[in-house]
């Protein structure tokens, strides 16, 4: 196949709340543009961009999703990203590579909490947008809401460039602003024929003063356009085009469209506006490579002939072998070549090349700068890992992975079960940065982390559907601590005949509690007649130290505790170093429990970040969960709250936030110390 001109590619994504239309529009452009003979719905489970099983049975979209089609002399790479924020890793590694991206609003609902974070997320990487405000055709549409939405919750600068025609079900087309066209879509070809046609006289008035705001937004960019303004001169759809692509692209404003892709309206203008306003990989600022090991660096041309550069932005695990998608920024990749993974000085070998086209492939022998492609034979590579020629490595910045915050605990059900665990476990980690997993050494569990429980459950899914491996969930333990309330002294005396040979031994013991986040402290004593011998010394400490991490009553381990060995009386022909042991460790015991011991529960330090409107119900909830705020901070219209909340109280709480601020609040969560735990807690341990 024939590789498009670099000012003809356009590489761009789909972005959006959950449920505002992505998939559905991706689905009218790949129909619209040959790609696709016959349009899949998602409510129907046929979309070609949601394959996962678990998308089509929810109706949402899991994982981002590549596909590429032609729209006149444009070759556009897309994306579909997912809308729910336990998937935002998805979002924020396209971000990381993409050159624009086509945002879509509801009409009805408007700016959405996930549409405020995918737009965060565009505006770190300074991606320039169009907007489609879908869902005109909807009961409750209102273009002026979503438009006014914009540029309160967003603090952007939406221009309008089409009207649209008939509101909610006589929703019936849109007038081109720039062209002053009407244009309507041919139900007999699901919105194939656009047809074209004078704006109606009844429209006329408003379709005038709605193309004065949008020169009035294009003189910002063009004097010349100012002047013909200030002078009445009318300015062609052309000149106004060209003067909103450089705002568009500076992402100081963002071209908006109206439609219905479900009723096959609006779609083809917006595939224009790809061509028209977002820029070509030759337009957008040239990317920086740092060289190994060193503070300095180049900038990266997008130029095929370049030395080869390119970024490994998801890993897939398919059928067992990992398939890399690389955006490549400079260079050509050809099929079977030799490459550098820079992040990880290791060399491969790019076994095979493919286009995307869902999970569907095509098989390439050569893909250049701008390109955004698959690649099968990259066994080490992971997603940020650079790639480059052998003799020119670069290493490119990598991306910002958001910290998992929800945990579940989770066990094989048989014997394979639990020999396929690990394995299918990693594959799961190559392909998403925000899921962890970790065997807790105190428990014994396997912990798996992430963003929250829909992404958890989608992970135990898959578990079972690709992998075979049956587990059993449920919620992390909870890994309390053990110390003592008072000082005490104890000596003890062992004596056991064995064999004719009797074992004895005699220590006396004092502990004292330490201030919390002090740790266990063995103390022996330094001079003792006769002397201890370094092994009894080494063993003592020892069988002290895995007392200690057994406990005295409920089995946590002891710690903010000093252990003195003050004495260990020695009796020639009847102490043994096997004696004493045993008498250091029932007497370790017998004095804890006389220590008046407490339950010490984990404290985590908890940052929140949320609208202000959501503040009262956010502080109220922390109380209810015996939190202690400890700070707070204002963010314009977000709110920061720093606090201490037990770890007990922690389980689903993201559920909980998101319920409380409408889907707008995060947190991180890291662990703090131990501190002794109420009396209810106390008793329900027996203490």
């Amino acid at each position: 196949m024939e590789h498009p001109p670099l000012d003809a590619i356009r590489n761009i994504g789909i972005i959006s709340h959950i449920d505002a239309g992505k998939t559905t529009v991706s689905e009218r452009i790949l129909f619209y543009s040959g790609e696709t003979h016959k349009m899949g719905e998602v409510h129907e489970g046929e979309a070609v961009m949601d394959w996962m099983p678990q998308e089509q049975e929810r109706g949402i979209t899991i994982t981002a999703t590549a596909t590429c089609c032609r729209w006149g002399k444009y070759w556009i790479n897309l994306i579909d990203t997912p809308g729910h924020i336990d998937f935002t890793i998805e979002v924020e590694r396209s971000m990381r590579v993409l050159d624009g991206a086509v945002a879509i609003f509801s009409a009805v609902e408007g700016v959405q909490p996930q549409s405020e974070s995918v737009w965060r997320q565009a505006d770190r990487y300074r991606v320039p947008r169009v907007c489609l405000v879908n869902k005109m055709d909807r009961v409750g549409a209102d273009l002026g809401a979503v438009l006014g939405q914009m540029e309160i919750k967003l603090a952007a600068r939406p221009v309008l460039l089409q009207l649209p025609v008939g509101s909610e079900g006589a929703f019936a087309g849109v007038i081109d602003l720039l062209e002053m066209e009407m244009l309507s879509f041919s139900e007999a070809d699901q919105g194939k024929t656009v047809e074209r046609r004078p704006v109606p006289a009844e429209l006329a008035d408003e379709a005038r003063l709605a193309r004065e705001r949008v020169v009035e937004a294009a003189a910002d960019f063009d004097d010349d356009i100012a002047a013909d303004f200030l002078s009445g001169t009318q300015v062609s759809g052309e000149r106004l085009r060209q003067a909103l692509r450089r705002g568009t692209m500076a992402c100081r404003i963002f071209p908006a469209f109206v439609g219905s892709a479900l009723r096959n309206k609006g779609i083809q203008p917006v595939l224009d506006a790809v061509g028209a306003f977002l820029p070509s990989p030759l337009e957008t600022p040239p990317v920086f490579g740092l060289r190994p090991g060193s503070t300095e660096g180049e900038e990266i041309p997008c130029d095929p002939a370049a030395p080869f550069c390119a970024l490994a932005f998801k890993v897939l695990s398919d059928e067992g072998r990992k398939l890399t998608f690389l955006r490549i920024y400079a260079g050509t990749l050809k099929s079977g070549a030799a490459v550098l993974n820079s992040s990880r000085n290791h060399f491969e070998k790019a076994a095979r090349l493919f286009r995307m086209h869902a999970h569907k492939r095509e098989q390439i022998e050569e893909a250049r700068a701008g390109d955004i492609v698959a690649v099968a034979g990259l066994k080490e590579a992971l997603t940020g890992d650079t790639l480059s020629v052998p003799g020119h490595p670069l290493v490119l910045e990598g991306l910002t992975v958001p910290e998992p915050v929800v945990s579940l605990a989770v066990e094989p059900r048989g014997v394979e079960d639990r020999d396929r665990l690990p394995g299918a476990l990693e594959k799961l980690q190559w392909e998403d940065p925000t899921f962890r997993v970790h065997e807790d050494a105190e428990t014994g569990q396997t912990i798996l982390t992430g963003m929250g429980e829909l992404h958890l459950e989608i992970v135990t899914d898959r578990l079972s559907r690709e992998f075979g491996v049956r587990v059993k969930t449920g919620r992390p333990q909870v890994v309390y601590r053990e110390t003592l309330g008072r000082a005490v002294e104890h000596r003890e005396t062992f004596r056991l005949e064995t064999e004719g040979k009797l074992l004895a031994g005699e220590v006396l013991l004092r502990l004292a509690p330490l201030p919390r986040g002090s740790g266990l402290r063995i103390v022996l004593p330094e001079v003792t007649v006769p002397p201890l011998s370094a092994e009894l010394r080494v063993n003592l400490t020892e069988t002290l130290q895995m007392v200690c991490s057994a406990g005295c009553r409920t089995g946590y381990p002891l710690t903010d505790l000093e252990v003195r060995v003050a004495e260990v009386p020695f009796e020639p022909g009847v102490t043994s170093d096997a004696g004493v042991c045993a008498a250091a460790r029932r007497g370790l015991i017998m004095a804890a429990r006389g220590g008046a011991p407490l339950l010490l529960e984990p404290l985590m330090v908890l940052e929140i970040t949320m609208p202000l409107e959501s503040a009262g119900r956010v502080m109220g909830g922390l109380q209810q969960k015996r939190g202690r705020v400890e700070g707070l901070e204002t963010q314009g219209n977000i709110q920061v709250v720093r606090a201490l909340v037990p770890l007990a109280e922690m389980f689903g709480y993201m559920t909980e936030l998101r319920s409380a601020t409408r889907g707008r609040g995060t947190f991180t969560m890291e662990f703090s110390r131990f501190e002794p735990a109420p009396a209810e807690v106390q008793r329900q341990f027996g203490l």
